[in-house]
């Protein structure tokens, strides 16, 4: 920390307490506590049940859940590859056209993601590219919103390369491919790691544009989330959001301790 005295730190932390637990902690630990419950007792939920993931890990909600996971890591890895290509790709441009390619990039997070999810449905729903209907227009439009992030991301890690490893390897008889597979990419695992995390995170939560364009057979797990507080079915709700937070953390720390083991390559 940068305060030194000891009055201030702990100043700092109880601010820090004071901000954290109203405005992040005390509303998941609700959800959580919801999960459990059958009915609410004043302003806390009450009645221990676990019923609400019983009906969070079958039939419908355990086939959105898989839903979710194939379109996040589906959408991640066409993101990481395209947001990958282009952010190797800038890195050779001049300072001009890189701005004009961040912007373009950017561009998908810039508006609110209902607008994606309609340029979508307007851009897929005629020939030759028909997509609407299928599950391939929801990864589609996952895809376009979380491809900027991989972009920037790999962009930052591109620009912090010492050009020394790919000069050496040049002056070595090397060719272009080779030192982009054996040494661009490897010194870039870190960050490509980091940057597959973030996609994935995002696409498992995203719900304005997917409520536009999933088909009957395609529900991911937000959605089932807003129709079940939506009837009214709060606890199974809140359980249902439980097991997306969950399955979400998880597949965050295996790709974190994939992360650490390519930065001590």
């Amino acid at each position: 920390m940068l305060v030194h005295s000891r009055g201030a730190k702990w100043a700092v932390w109880a601010l820090f307490l004071l901000l954290f637990l109203p405005l992040f902690a005390l509303p998941l630990l609700v959800v959580l506590g919801a999960s459990f419950a059958t009915h609410w007792s004043s302003v806390l939920p009450s009645g221990a049940t676990l019923a609400n993931y019983r009906a969070a890990t079958r039939g419908e909600a355990l086939q959105a859940l898989t839903t979710s996971l194939v379109t996040a890591l589906t959408a991640s890895l066409l993101a990481l590859a395209a947001g990958t290509w282009a952010a190797l790709a800038a890195a050779a441009l001049k300072k001009r056209q890189r701005r004009v390619m961040d912007a373009l990039f950017v561009l998908p997070v810039a508006v609110p993601s209902v607008v994606v999810g309609l340029a979508v449905l307007v851009a897929f729903s005629e020939p030759p590219l028909l997509l609407n209907g299928t599950r391939w227009i929801v990864i589609t439009a996952h895809a376009v919103l979380v491809t900027a992030f991989a972009y920037q991301s790999v962009s930052a890690a591109v620009t912090r390369l010492d050009p020394a490893y790919e000069q050496a390897a040049a002056s070595l008889g090397a060719s272009p491919a080779r030192v982009l597979w054996r040494i661009r990419l490897p010194l870039l695992l870190p960050s490509l790691t980091a940057a597959a995390g973030l996609c994935f995170a995002l696409s498992m939560g995203e719900l304005s544009a997917t409520m536009m364009l999933y088909p009957p057979d395609w529900t991911p797990l937000p959605v089932l989330i807003y129709a079940a507080t939506d009837r009214g079915a709060l606890f199974t709700g809140s359980a249902v959001a439980v097991v997306l937070m969950a399955a979400t953390l998880l597949v965050l720390l295996a790709v974190s301790r994939i992360r650490t083991k390519a930065s001590y390559r």
